[in-house]
């Protein structure tokens, strides 16, 4: 017992001097050879920046080993920020949504390479000159060479009609965006599109005849324990007490708390650090063949393949 103690609380020791570490040792964005750089301590750069929150998750040799909240949920909250506080994961939604399609490839009901609009019901990829060769196809939507428009989406404000997934993708009113459609030859250059991934968005839920959060939910969260992971916009009332509010730069608190996004695949996620370690430990582990609770090896080696090509 004596032994078991002593390497607990050495572990925890250890894990104490790194919490320090990265604590007080943050650094610039660009490094000059040669320059000592001094270290920043988070609480004085979360000043700097007029940044009322932060959450951090730390892995290590395939182990969540700390995560930690500092600071407020909002400029004008009292509740603290802690390893459970949920923060919009902005365009980090889109690797994890790519997780669900792969999951439907790898079922049969998807083709990585084949025409999209075969599986899209009620709504189809504009066909233009752009297509007549090459078509848009999910691989294509995934690694962002799709040839389609609409890079991101400014989301909606609390006081804004929301507009239907249809809606966005021909960007009609209420949508705050343009129609998505292929204005480069698929395949042909690499172009970062939001819009690609509303279209498999849409895609999905024609597929599985479910909405898309009930998709993520089933498909990808609940399967490797991202149980405080949620893609449901807006975002339900029971998350609110302990959800982080946007700010702008100059440190102001968004009207309404923060904005709705319908283009869910795109940038719908609410998550933690934690959580999204345990997405990136997945793939990890898939990649090594360690783990198959949603792809197999094969198609996470091929996906990453095609995105290196891709991003040449």
């Amino acid at each position: 017992m004596l032994l078991a103690s002593c390497e607990v609380n050495s572990r925890r020791d250890e894990d104490l001097d790194l919490v320090e570490a990265i604590e007080n040792n943050l650094l610039p964005s660009i490094l000059i050879e040669g320059h000592d750089e001094q270290g920043f301590n988070i609480l004085d750069r979360m000043e700097n920046y007029r940044v009322p929150g932060v959450s951090i998750a730390f892995l290590n040799g395939g182990e969540i080993v700390w995560a930690k909240g500092y600071g407020f949920t909002s400029a004008d909250s009292s509740r603290k920020v802690d390893e459970n506080t949920l923060f919009q994961a902005a365009s980090i939604s889109k690797p994890v949504a790519a997780l669900a399609a792969l999951s439907l490839v790898e079922e049969g009901r998807i083709g990585l390479d084949e025409d999209v609009n075969q599986y899209l019901m009620g709504w189809q990829v504009e066909e233009n000159q752009f297509t007549v060769s090459e078509k848009v196809t999910l691989r294509r939507i995934l690694s962002h060479s799709a040839g389609l428009t609409v890079h991101g989406f400014a989301g909606y404000a609390f006081q804004d009609e929301v507009p239907s997934t249809i809606q966005v993708l021909n960007g009609e009113e209420p949508a705050n965006s343009g129609r998505i459609y292929p204005d480069t030859i698929p395949g042909a250059m690499y172009k970062y599109s939001g819009g690609g991934y509303t279209v498999m968005q849409k895609m999905l839920s024609d597929i599985t005849a479910k909405d898309f959060p009930v998709i993520m939910e089933d498909y990808v969260l609940s399967k490797i324990g991202m149980e405080s992971s949620t893609y449901r916009q807006p975002l339900p009332a029971e998350f609110h007490e302990n959800a982080a509010a946007g700010h702008l730069q100059d440190g102001s608190m968004i009207e309404g708390r923060w904005h709705t996004y319908p283009e869910m695949a795109a940038a719908g996620l609410w998550t933690t650090p934690s959580d999204l370690l345990k997405y990136a430990m997945e793939v990890q582990l898939s990649y090594a063949g360690e783990s198959n609770k949603l792809l197999s090896q094969e198609t996470v080696k091929e996906m990453l393949t095609s995105q290196m090509n891709n991003h040449g």
